[in-house]
């Protein structure tokens, strides 16, 4: 009889020792979830969220101002003068947006008249065309357009050495010390 106790303690040991044998541990778990979390927060301080949209913010502006830009360039082309002006008798350097969003969209408008921007330019632009600032002179055809950008990225670039006018800043340094408090505006002229 006693080998047969023996027999029966053996099975039931060694399917006990299975049972518990599969899964983790409590503490395992727990080490591996504090682990993850530390990865999580470690991916985010490195990503920094914000950032990103102020980069996607930029990156918008910036191709806002080459277009608006480029369809300055096409129109003068195409009329011989800046949309900014009436007619071919518009002179001399100028400030064109004013700072005020109605003459910019009165420029778009003329723009738009002659096919180089899509009627619907301003909707899609939305906010970001308040962003820009156009200036330029219609004697030798320069056009200046710029923005002020946000994120760091764009700030330590070196064309972000302009102030809003299109004319360099000296204080702005561009690449070389992005730490900078001044207005430093990106253009493209």
């Amino acid at each position: 009889m006693p080998l047969t106790n023996n027999k029966y303690l053996f099975y039931s040991d060694t399917y006990m020792k299975k049972f518990y044998k599969k899964g983790f541990t409590l503490i395992e778990l727990l080490i591996v979830i504090a682990l993850l979390g530390a990865l999580a927060v470690g991916l985010l301080a490195a990503l920094d969220p914000f950032e990103q949209l102020k980069k996607g913010t930029d990156t918008g502006a910036r191709n806002l101002a080459s277009e608006v830009q480029g369809s300055m360039i096409r129109f003068y082309a195409l009329k011989s003068y800046m949309p900014w002006c009436n007619d071919l008798n518009c002179g001399g350097v100028t400030d064109p947006s004013g700072a005020a969003l109605s003459s910019l969209n009165a420029m778009i408008t003329n723009i738009v008249s002659t096919g180089e921007l899509k009627t619907n330019f301003s909707s899609l632009a939305g906010a970001n065309l308040g962003k820009v600032y156009v200036t330029g002179s219609s004697l030798n055809a320069i056009v200046r357009v710029c923005y002020l950008p946000t994120s760091k990225a764009m700030k330590c670039e070196t064309n972000t050495q302009y102030d809003k006018y299109g004319v360099v800043n000296t204080a702005c340094p561009g690449a070389v010390d992005c730490g900078t408090t001044n207005s430093c505006y990106w253009c493209v002229q």
